[in-house]
């Protein structure tokens, strides 16, 4: 899983991959330390080809600002550099798969 600490960061993760996860969080989250590990292991076992990045918005608040990113967590889908999903607050692991399953499908 690759940080983003800058706007550029982000733009060149969105630019070198096809399907793109970010989990945006912060430390104070309690939910989203539950979550992570969660979502990691879904992208692992069923989603591989999927780039998943972690974007922490107390330390790098620029790139959340930059995607409305008002919540925590908040998980965005960007499928060739375009968002194509957004999930905020109360997260469910079903639904987040059926919206990757789709595009992930046509790309892989």
């Amino acid at each position: 899983m690759q940080n983003i600490g800058s706007i550029s960061d982000f733009e060149l993760l969105l630019k070198t991959n096809d399907m793109v996860l970010v989990y945006f969080s912060h430390n104070r989250c309690s939910v989203c330390k539950v979550l992570l590990p969660k979502v990691q292991d879904l992208l692992a076992t069923d989603f591989p080809k999927v780039q998943m990045a972690y974007c922490n918005i107390e330390q790098a608040p620029e790139p959340a600002a930059q995607n409305s990113v008002f919540n925590a967590p908040t998980l965005l889908i960007f499928v060739q550099g375009k968002e194509y999903m957004r999930f905020s607050r109360n997260v469910g692991l079903i639904p987040l798969a059926q919206a990757i399953e789709r595009p992930y499908g046509m790309l892989f």
